[in-house]
Formats: C-alpha cells, structure tokens, sequence
C-alpha cells in the first residue's frame, strides 16, 4: 500500500502538490480561527465529573451564573501620594469602577485582519469592588471578563480595558495595577513577544543553515520548511475539525505544542527522504529522477510509516487518561500526526518527483562518490569498538537518571515570574492574604428540600476559620433561591503552592466535612483545590498510560522489525534515554535552581515525546543495519556501513527537531519542557541512535533479529571463462 501510494505520487506529481497547495493555503488561513472555537483554558473543566473540585465548578456555573470560560482581573488603585484612602477617594473610585462596568470593550483590530476570520471578542466587563486593604492604602475591583486567557484576541481585549482603567483613575489622581491569569498571560506575551520572533526565526535559519551546509543546495536548504508549512497548514484545520465534530475541546497550549511537533518531525522525514534520495541518485546516475524517487519513497516510505504510527499509538493512548487536558492533547497530536504521514507520502515523494537532480542544484556531489569523512571513520570506530561505546552511553545515561532521586512535582503556574501583574499581587499580599485575589470558595447546597441562612452555616464558617493557614472567611452569599451558598476562604499560602494545595486537599476539606450543616452537601473549589485534584487524577492517569504506549509502541516494532529481540532492546534502550532525561530535568531545575519540582505535564510528556519521537531514529538506524545485513560479508561491516549512511541523517534531523523544541522556552512556563525535549531528543539522536543501539547490533550481530535472522545474500559466482581452443601443433 506505501509503495502504491508514493507511486501514485510521483506518477502524478504536479497533480499532488496542487493539491497539496490548495488545501495548505485555505486550512492555513482558517485553521486558527477554528483551533481558537475549541480551546479552553480552565483547567478545572477537564477534571472529570467524580473530583470534588470538578463538582464545586458545575455548582458556580448552574446556581450562582458563573459562566465557565469567565476570567478575573483583580485592579489594585491606590493614591499616587501613598497616603491612605479617604472615605472620598473611595466613594470616587466606585464611581469610576461603574462607569467602567457599563462601558463595552471593543476588540481592536488590524487593518490587514478579514473580518469573517477574526472572531469579535468585545463586550462589557463586570466591574465590582472586592476588598479594601486593612490600612486603607489600596483597594481591589474585581473585573470579569470571558474568554480564554491565553486567547490573543481575548488579551487584546484585556489591554484595551487596561489601558482605558488606567487612564480614568490616573485623571482621578489615582495608580493602578492589575493581576489575575488573564493579566499575567497578557503581560507574559508582551515581555516575551521579542523573544518568541527570534526564537521562531533562529530555529527557521537553523534549518536552512543546515540544509545548506549538508546538501550544498538551494532547493534542499528551502523545500522542506515550505513543504512542512503547507502540511501542517492541512493539519491544524484536520484537528480543529475533528474536534469540532466530536465536541473535544484542547487545551490553550496544544496548538503551539502541535505546530512545533509537526516543524520538527516533518523536516525529519523529508531530510530522510533526501539523504537517501541523493545516496540512490549517486549509485545509479543513470535511472531517470522520477523512477528513482518512486523507488526510494517507497523504500523509506516503511521506516517513516513505522515512525509516525509510533507517534500516534503513543498519544492515542491518551484517551484512556483521566485527566481531559490529556485525553485532548494525544487524539489532536495524533491526527496532525497522520496529515504529515499523508504528506510525507505524497506531497514529498511528488516534489522529489519534479525536482530530480535539480534538487541538489548547485551542488556537484551527485557526480562523484563522496570521501568516507567523519560517518565512514565513526562506523568503523562503532564497528571496532562496541563495547566500550555501550559502556560510555550507559554510564552517561545512568549518571543523568540518578539526577532524579528526590523528584517532586510541581502544579504550580507562573511561579518566579517578573511581569507587572507579579508585582502587583505582590503589593496585594503584603497587606492582605495571598489568596485574596483568588481564594479558594466552598459551595454547599440544600440536599433536604429546605432553604439556606447565614445563621444556618454559621457553624461551617467558625469551623474554617479556625484551619491553620486561612487568613480569612468571607461572608456568606447565597444564590436568588436560597438552595447554595459560597463561602470564600482567603488563604495565607499562594494559591498556585503546594502549600495551598494541601491546604485545600487536607484541612479545609476536612473542616468542611466535620461542620457543614445536616442535610446539605459541600463542595471545595478555587485554584488551590483543583490543581490538588490535577496532581491526583495525573498519578492515576502515569500508571495507565505508561504501560499501554509502551505496549503499543513495542507492538508496532515487533511488526516492522519481525524480531523479537530487537524491539525489546530498542525500548530498553529509550526507556534509559527518558529516564536520564528527566533525571537531567530534575537535576538542573529543581536541585540547581531550586524551583518547587518539575512540572507536573513533564514526565508523561517527556515519555511520549522522547520514546515516540526517539524511536524515529532508532526505527531508521536498525531498519538500515538489517538492510545492510543482507549484503555480503560480516555483521559489523554491515553495521559500520548503516552507520555511515545514516549519521549525517540521524545527527541532521535530532538538531532540527531540538531545535524546534527548543523555541518553547520563548514560552512563558514552558522552559522546563524545552529543556527536557530538546535534551531528550539530542540523547536519542546522537547517544541512543547513533552510539548504544549500533554497539548493541555490532556486539549481538545477526542474532539482534532472532528469531528470523536475516541471512547475508551469497555474492553471485564469477562467470565461467570460455574454453580456449588452440590449433594442433603441426
């Protein structure tokens, strides 16, 4: 079927990149607006029905009219002298606040923006006092507005109330500061606009400098990145419409996760696809350029085929979390995943198709066998010495996994940050508790048919004022027909540490138990809760998941391989490569920089990512060593040839594809996943590919493939001489 469809292809290559072409320009263009329609940002709604948390959420929306993509911004004013707060000043600055409260936010937009593609996110915020500092030096206004934070049309929308608040209170005399997710992440984008550009652009030029340096060509340093482009294109608009079509919504971070997954594996298999093209091209210059492209897709088709549907087992396994940020993230990596296998198929084949030679132009080298070089000497330094090589990437894999004794995790979100919004909850937690502007809430309804009092839930707010580490308890508000009620605790502790974590998932639970009134339930929600409810649902989905894409993944190398031993020691081996990963992770972030833990997203993360993505390498290195095998001669003259082959492809695509990890650090909290992926990813490439897993082969030799060892062709005789008949002597 591969060598059917790449065949088709290159048969009717102008027809394909059309195609191709077409549909990359149109689900390029909508494809941001639909990923936007099925993003979500709270990270509460992905818990599922049975967590305490998830629960409390579903009785803000239902009885109290919190709507569920609703974000806060907490607005310090505070008078530009310093001084405290007059009973005047404060009576203006409710003043202010209503006339902000009826005024609509109108979304700006740029003159080169289409209408029909940019969705409208103005609207009129709720402006209401919240809290006055106890030395009457600021007060806080609580500020609603609805859409996902990390939505670039919904910060605009923040900006330009921002802009307008603090323009209002400043004609009143007055300093303004503002903090909340929604705040932060505005003020994250801003301060890492800069960085994210050039990050974007150093990774592009990585890839060209590359492509230069090792094809010497125009087209090759060029065609892969716009090949990748049009493709992902295809598949950001093939998620958005799965989603559409099944009701899944993604989390606000996967279509990032996604563009730079597909840049990275995309110029991989094009890059294997043109190492192996050129090789093909030098061995037969005389076989047309469309047959030989046909040929070779096709041959290189089967390792990128195993490859992708690694990827694919790996994060279809996902669904089976419970965590929904999860289940979302692997069927949306997955499908993207396919398009790319798709185009690898088909659009790459066609382009090598209509390029033939000239795809190397100006480069000379397919006129001439190239010098054995580095990859020749390294082969036969993996040939001659295996052993030691396997000791040296063990024992460095090893030292690197040790780093991860004493691993905690760390649900906490933003912490560290520098932005104003930082800041601001800063000056806020010197006068007040650090939870105030986002406290942990208590819901509690009327399970016996009767109605809810203050008086009546006197006892459970006496009851959670008396828990160690609540600063304060609000009053009592009860909804229009007096059947729930909330109870807003401001904690001592961050709400995004693990102390208020605990706090929510231990003693205020338990207080909440032990006094909440007969005949009524009770429920624990707010930012503390829910992340406490994360960790607990995230421990429970890394027991599932990681046996089951291990077992998958194994599966799909037993298929290809047809051995039995190899894919056991291809998953061994990057099982150490994850371990000395997020030992490193642990060692430099949270031994070195003492940050709290590692992200609690790492780990599985991590294991998707260097085990599916590792596996590319390994599956085209021992795809190679047994095609090698069946050549003539001995079984480490066959690894040493593999190797040579291969290392300028495996070394090429391991530092593309880190470095597309890499410009996740440009992210705001994505610096431990950057760190991790693009580690994670050079190991695989150049310590597990081209080191541990070629010694392995040279040391087991043909019976790395038992049972079903492959047998070396046997060199075809020379031919007979004919007789030679010589006249009789006369």
């Amino acid at each position: 079927m591969i060598r059917a469809l790449t065949g088709f292809s290159t048969r009717n290559a102008w027809k394909v990149i059309a195609l191709w072409a077409v549909l990359g320009v149109g689900l390029g263009v909508l494809g941001p607006m639909l990923l936007g329609r099925v993003t979500q940002s709270q990270t509460g709604d992905f818990l599922p029905r049975s967590y305490d948390s998830a629960a409390a959420l579903r009785i803000a929306e239902e009885r109290f009219g919190v709507k569920p993509d609703a974000t806060t911004v907490t607005v310090l004013v505070a008078r530009t002298d310093g001084k405290a707060l007059t009973d005047a000043d404060q009576r203006r600055i409710e003043a202010e606040a209503a006339k902000l409260g009826e005024r609509r936010v109108v979304m700006p937009r740029k003159d080169d923006e289409p209408e029909f593609l940019v969705p409208d996110r103005s609207q009129t915020p709720r402006v209401a006092p919240a809290m006055t500092a106890p030395d009457r030096s600021f007060e806080l206004l609580s500020v609603e507005l609805t859409g996902n934070a990390v939505d670039p049309g919904v910060q605009d929308v923040y900006r330009t109330f921002r802009d307008s608040a603090r323009a209002q209170f400043a004609d009143a005399g007055m300093r303004t500061g503002f903090t909340g997710g929604l705040a932060e992440a505005a003020d994250s984008a801003d301060d890492n606009r800069t960085a994210t550009i050039i990050g974007g652009a150093l990774v592009f030029a990585l890839i060209v400098l590359l492509n230069v340096l090792v094809f010497r060509s125009v087209l090759a340093a060029v065609l892969p990145l716009l090949a990748v482009t049009m493709i992902s294109g295809v598949a950001g608009g093939a998620v958005a419409g799965a989603a559409m079509l099944t009701g899944l919504k993604l989390d606000a971070s996967t279509p990032g996760l996604i563009t730079v997954v597909l840049l990275g594996i995309g110029i991989d298999y094009l890059l294997f696809l043109l190492f192996r093209f050129r090789e093909h091209l030098r061995a037969r210059p005389d076989q047309p350029a469309r047959e030989a492209a046909a040929e070779v897709s096709g041959r290189v088709g089967t390792a990128i085929t195993s490859a992708a549907l690694t990827i694919v087992a790996a994060f279809a396994t996902l669904g089976v979390a419970t965590f929904g940020q999860f289940r979302s993230l692997g069927p949306a990596i997955a499908v993207a995943v396919l398009v790319m296998l798709l185009g690898s198929l088909t659009l790459m084949p066609a382009l090598l198709a209509v390029c033939g030679r000239g795809m190397f132009w100006p480069s000379r080298s397919l006129s001439r066998e190239p010098r054995g070089g580095f990859a020749a000497r390294y082969g036969a330094l993996v040939a001659r010495r295996p052993l030691a090589l396997l000791l040296a990437s063990v024992a460095l894999l090893g030292a690197l996994a040790a780093g991860m004794t004493g691993i905690r995790m760390d649900y906490g979100m933003g912490a560290g940050s520098t932005t104003a919004a930082a800041a601001t909850a800063a000056e806020i937690s010197r006068a007040l508790p650090a939870g105030v502007s986002d406290p942990t809430t208590v819901y509690v309804t009327a399970d016996d048919g009767g109605t809810l009092t203050p008086g009546r839930l006197d006892g459970l707010s006496r009851g959670l004022a008396g828990v160690d580490g609540v600063g304060q308890v609000g009053a009592t508000v009860l909804n229009a027909d007096h059947r729930a009620a909330r109870i807003d605790l401001y904690l001592t502790a961050d709400p995004q540490s693990q102390r208020a974590r605990d706090l929510a998932s231990g003693p205020v639970r338990d207080a909440v138990a032990a006094h909440k009134p007969a005949g009524t339930s009770a429920h624990v929600g707010g930012t503390a809760a829910v992340f406490a409810d994360v960790s607990a649902a995230v421990d429970h989905d890394l027991t599932i998941v990681f046996p089951v894409a291990a077992a998958l993944i194994g599966l799909i190398l037993l298929l290809l391989l047809r051995s039995l031993l190899a894919p056991l020691v291809l998953m061994l081996s990057v099982g150490l490569g994850f371990a000395a990963t997020l030992g490193a992770a642990t060692l430099l972030f949270q031994h070195v920089l003492d940050d709290p833990g590692v992200s609690f997203t790492l780990p599985l993360v991590l294991f998707l990512f260097v085990v599916a993505l590792g596996t590319d390498y390994n599956i085209l290195i021992t795809d190679r060593i047994r095609e090698e095998m069946h050549h003539p001669g001995p079984a480490r003259a066959a690894v040493a040839r593999a190797v040579r082959h291969t290392t300028p492809a495996i070394a090429t695509a391991g530092l593309v594809l880190a470095g597309s990890f890499a410009t996740l650090a440009t992210t705001p909290g994505s610096e431990q996943i950057a760190f991790a992926l693009t580690l994670g990813i050079l190991l695989s490439a150049i310590v597990l590919s081209l080191a541990l897993v070629p010694a392995l082969a040279t040391l087991l030799g043909r019976s790395l493939w038992w049972p079903l060892r492959p047998a070396p062709a046997h060199p075809a005789p020379a031919p007979t001489p004919a007789p030679t008949h010589y006249a009789p002597t006369p």
